[in-house]
C-alpha cells in the first residue's frame, strides 16, 4: 500500500525540481552579500551602457539645436544636469536592485532548505521501510 505522506513528499520536490531547481541551486552557491553585489555591478553596468545611448540619440535628435546658442555656462548646465540625472539614475535603481536580489536569495535559500529536509525525510520514510521487512 501506498504511504500518503510519502507520495506527497516525492511530488512537493518533483515539483521543486522542475520549477526552482536549477536556479535556486545556482543563487544558492553564492554567499547573499556576493550574489547581491555581483547583481547589482551589472545591472548598474547596463544602466550606464543604456544611458550612454539614450543621451547619444538624444544628442543625434536635438543636437544641433542645442548647440547653436550654446555658450560655457549653459554647457555647464546641460553637463550639470545629465549628470545629476546619471546619479539620481544609479542611486534609485542600485538600492532597489540590491534590496530585490537580496530577497532573491533569501527566498531560493527558503526553498532549497525546505526541498532538503524534504528529501530527509524521504530517506528516512524508505530506510524505515526497508527495515521493517526486514
Amino acid at each position: 500500500m501506498l504511504d500518503k505522506r510519502k507520495v506527497r513528499l516525492m511530488t512537493r520536490t518533483a515539483i521543486y525540481e522542475k520549477q526552482y531547481g536549477d536556479e535556486d541551486f545556482k543563487i544558492g552557491s553564492y554567499y547573499q552579500k556576493d550574489y547581491s553585489s555581483l547583481n547589482t555591478w551589472i545591472t548598474i553596468i547596463w544602466i550606464t551602457i543604456g544611458y550612454g545611448l539614450i543621451c547619444a540619440l538624444f544628442f543625434l535628435a536635438w543636437g544641433t539645436s542645442l548647440v547653436e546658442g550654446i555658450t560655457l555656462p549653459k554647457l555647464f548646465i546641460v553637463f550639470s544636469i545629465a549628470l545629476g540625472a546619471y546619479l539620481a539614475l544609479l542611486i534609485v535603481y542600485g538600492i532597489g536592485v540590491s534590496s530585490f536580489y537580496k530577497k532573491k536569495h533569501m527566498q531560493a535559500k527558503r526553498r532549497i532548505k525546505r526541498y532538503l529536509r524534504d528529501i530527509s525525510r524521504l530517506e528516512k520514510m524508505t530506510n524505515k521501510k526497508e527495515t521493517d521487512r526486514v
